[in-house]
């Protein structure tokens, strides 16, 4: 009951430690899980999960997503969460194009510049509680995301059958 009378940002709320560490397991596994031999360069799965067309980069972006959960759970500000959302969303938007979205892909990293953004608002003080509201947003940015990644794959299938047509 006393509870009720505290501001979001005095509420107990969970220890980001676990979070920050599963959003860096899941950022490495994606964007630099591998050096390629003999250099320096890291890639990770979604540029290689992304060459299977159609399919791959919508994976990608799914497993992307998941840092915007993490995100949340850990009480990061919309506008953060925003941010990190248009990360994933260029990453798998730009990712469809053959060839060039998977070297897009490659370089951009969405999934370490969220790790990026997890890990700066952590360290930094004062951290406030995710409410309700921010899970609202999250899953409806999810969502909308996911109706944007069928819509342009439907337009594509559309555009090949065009194309399929128009040659036949």
């Amino acid at each position: 009951m006393a509870d009720t009378f505290r501001s979001a940002d005095q509420r107990k709320r969970p220890a980001p430690g676990p979070y920050v560490y599963l959003a860096r397991i899941v950022a490495t596994f994606l964007d630099s899980a591998f050096a390629l031999p003999g250099t320096s360069i890291r890639i990770g799965l979604d540029p290689l999960i992304g060459l299977i067309p159609g399919f791959g980069d919508s994976l990608a972006g799914l497993l992307g997503t998941s840092l915007l959960f993490l995100g949340a759970q850990v009480g990061m500000p919309r506008i953060v969460l925003a941010r990190m959302g248009l990360n994933v969303f260029l990453n798998t938007a730009i990712g469809i194009i053959p060839g060039i979205g998977d070297l897009f892909s490659f370089w951009f990293k969405s999934n370490m510049r969220n790790l990026a953004l997890i890990q700066r608002y952590t360290t930094e003080e004062p951290r406030r509680v995710s409410t309700t509201a921010d899970w609202i947003f999250v899953i409806g940015m999810t969502v909308l995301m996911l109706a944007l990644f069928v819509l342009v794959i439907l337009g594509a299938l559309w555009l090949v059958r065009r194309a399929w047509d128009f040659v036949a």
